[in-house]
């Protein structure tokens, strides 16, 4: 399996974090998961039909399809046909660009997108990230301002961070926090936080340069003990600390 990306021009960055290709090679026939990080997703298929959202959905050949948020992982069928070509957006920004849905309706699910929505397949072989980039510039609308201010001091406290606490630092209820999250990112204020603060320590567990234990690594991202981590862990990944 093949996986690259590509950043969008800069009049895009913050919307987008980045393009990305998949193509299956002869050693693939397995499923792969995908761990949730808080962020939608547009995909083409440019090859043959591939299952995904744990098998419940096919994405047929030159359509395309929205992903939304999930607050859990999910496993796709990779091949040696599979061919897949996507867009990363950032939280928050899916209705800088589209009329289309509350993203609480679309929140682990995979939707074939409509024709007005849909890119084109002939376009998008041809130049994929030029083309991507005129697509997306062509609708951007400006962003929701006071929700990126949410977003932003959650993601520099690694989501280790009190709803009230930021609610009221940005001058929202919670409750209207929470209509702007349902509506706009498709997850609970609680649910992103939690997956912030997974990511987290995802990436410490990752880096092989710390080599911190995971009661350590539970205490720097804020978690009761490493049994609260590991449960975090196994809830979003499926798997247990040691078999990650």
């Amino acid at each position: 399996m093949k996986h690259t990306e590509t950043k969008p021009c800069t009049t895009l960055a913050a919307y987008i974090h980045s393009f990305w290709e998949l193509k299956g090679d002869d050693s693939d026939s397995q499923w792969e998961r995908i761990f949730p990080d808080g962020c939608p997703g547009i995909v083409i298929n440019l090859g043959e039909p591939c299952k995904t959202d744990n098998g419940l959905a096919t994405m047929d050949h030159g359509k395309t399809y929205v992903v939304g948020a999930m607050n859990s992982f999910k496993d796709s069928f990779i091949d040696r046909n599979t061919h897949l070509l996507g867009v990363c957006l950032k939280p928050a920004v899916f209705s800088s660009f589209y009329n289309y849905a509350p993203q609480n309706e679309l929140a682990n699910h995979t939707f074939e997108f409509d024709s007005p929505h849909s890119f084109d397949i002939g376009k998008i072989n041809n130049a994929p990230t030029a083309y991507l980039n005129r697509y997306f510039l062509d609708r951007k609308r400006s962003l929701n301002e006071s929700l990126q201010s949410v977003l932003n001091d959650i993601h520099i406290s690694k989501g280790n961070v009190n709803i009230y606490e930021i609610s009221k630092k940005n001058f929202i209820t919670v409750r209207q926090l929470e209509r702007a999250f349902k509506t706009h990112i498709g997850l609970t204020p609680k649910e992103y936080v939690n997956i912030i603060r997974f990511q987290s320590a995802l990436s410490m567990m990752s880096d092989v340069r710390q080599k911190k234990s995971l009661s350590d690594i539970a205490f720097d991202c804020g978690f009761y003990d490493h049994a609260h981590l590991s449960n975090e862990i196994k809830r979003h990944t499926g798997l247990t600390p040691s078999q990650f």
